[in-house]
């Protein structure tokens, strides 16, 4: 008997029709002797709709409440499921993040996980009770609600199936694994049947979609097996673990975008060793997420700065470098925001050589300019002109062989 902690996304309950097929899921797996720990997100379009909500009454409405009304969207997914189930001949109980123990900290909207109490999940289990959890929200330690951030029910269930020691956390969604890349990109895109965490961390926070990258971080963190499957068919979906051998690992195993990418330049800032702290510490402060960076001299001590930002942070970003500019003297502010940011990713690349010129000679020969470049140990990433977004992946796709034609 294995113990399962089981997310259902917001599309798999987003009708009533859903929420039945899922409980026929929940079922199967509890007559074939598991026990179980399902973990639900609002139905889909719900969290939207309290938004909207929301913002007709205050065009800034206040983080606390806030939490509050967007946290009741769980609320009815899982009391429905409850329903289901009972209906099903199986005991269960819907369960709010705060009953069931998931301690977090105060900062509302964005909360991270801090500890997940099991007492009273292993008693109903212990019953034969399956307990059905509000993904997305917790509570921090002045009792306060407070909610995960988009995508957070996938951090829910990881924290709950690393608490409980669980065999396996089971993510169920609307695609039927993980894809060497979007398959509506490519089409020739391929499910892979196993991935490691290290892969799977840079695929999600590249632009894949697939998982929230706080939910891949936990599962590496505390060693839980992660499963992506399909709510409405079946499969063995894509199993989430650790690198066994990296020799043997695939050079790249999957392609990774992202559309929102925005670039800004600096022309002729002093070149010296301080000069990009001094440019990026406002960024910093005001939680704006740096990605490539490149600082090319130019001579006479002078050198370009650019960096690129998610291009809905592109206003914010140069607000926030007005002050700096006569500070340094900068000549002009350039930005660019029609760039999209497109990497190959492979724990294989630790062993293997030549992927960046294979990748490079690949985007030339289809006549796309590479206007920036960034690397780690498994990743190479660029910064191209969006227009070739759909282009530069299919290129690539075919380039790494990753549909594995013969």
């Amino acid at each position: 008997m294995a113990l399962f902690v089981q997310k259902f996304g917001g599309t798999s309950v987003g009708s009533f029709e859903r929420i039945e097929a899922v409980a026929d899921r929940i079922a199967r797996s509890a007559r074939a002797g598991h026990q179980l720990v399902v973990v639900l997100s609002a139905m889909a379009g719900e969290t939207n709709r309290l938004l909207s909500l929301a913002k007709q009454v205050a065009a800034t409405p206040c983080p606390r409440e806030l939490d509050m009304l967007v946290s009741t969207g769980e609320q009815i997914s899982i009391a429905l499921m409850a329903m289901a189930l009972h209906k099903r001949g199986l005991k269960a109980q819907s369960l709010l993040g705060e009953q069931v123990g998931i301690v977090t900290d105060g900062r509302h909207g964005r909360a991270r996980i801090r500890e997940v109490q099991t007492e009273r999940m292993q008693a109903m289990l212990a019953d034969g009770i399956i307990p059905i959890v509000a993904g997305f929200q917790g509570r921090c330690l002045d009792n306060q609600v407070t909610t995960l951030g988009r995508g957070g029910s996938d951090t829910t269930a990881v924290a709950i199936a690393a608490a409980l020691k669980a065999d396996e956390c089971q993510i169920f969604t609307d695609v039927d694994g993980v894809y060497t890349t979007d398959p509506r990109v490519e089409p020739k895109a391929r499910k892979m049947d196993n991935i490691t965490f290290e892969e799977m961390l840079e695929l999600s926070s590249l632009g894949a979609k697939v998982l929230q990258i706080r939910s891949v971080e936990y599962a590496g963190r505390y060693n839980v097996p992660l499963r992506v499957l399909s709510s409405f068919r079946d499969g063995e979906g894509t199993l989430i673990t650790y690198e066994e051998n990296a020799m043997n690992a695939p050079v790249v195993s999957g392609i990774a975008f992202s559309r929102d990418e925005a670039s800004l330049t600096l022309v002729g800032v002093p070149d010296a060793a301080n000069v990009a702290a001094t440019i990026l510490a406002p960024i910093g402060d005001a939680g704006i997420d740096v990605d490539m960076i490149v600082q090319n001299a130019t001579g006479d001590g002078k050198a370009d700065f650019t960096f690129t930002v998610a291009r809905n942070d592109l206003d914010q970003a140069q607000a926030l470098l007005a002050p700096v500019l006569p500070q340094l003297g900068v000549a002009a502010l350039r930005s660019d925001d029609t760039l999209c940011k497109v990497s190959v990713v492979g724990v294989g690349m630790k062993n293997h050589s030549g992927v960046a010129s294979q990748m490079f000679q690949t985007l030339g020969q289809e006549g796309i300019s590479i206007a920036l470049i960034a690397t780690s140990e498994i990743k190479i990433s660029v910064a191209i002109d969006e227009k070739y977004l759909e282009l530069a992946v299919r290129s690539l796709h075919q380039s790494f062989n990753l549909a594995g034609e013969e």
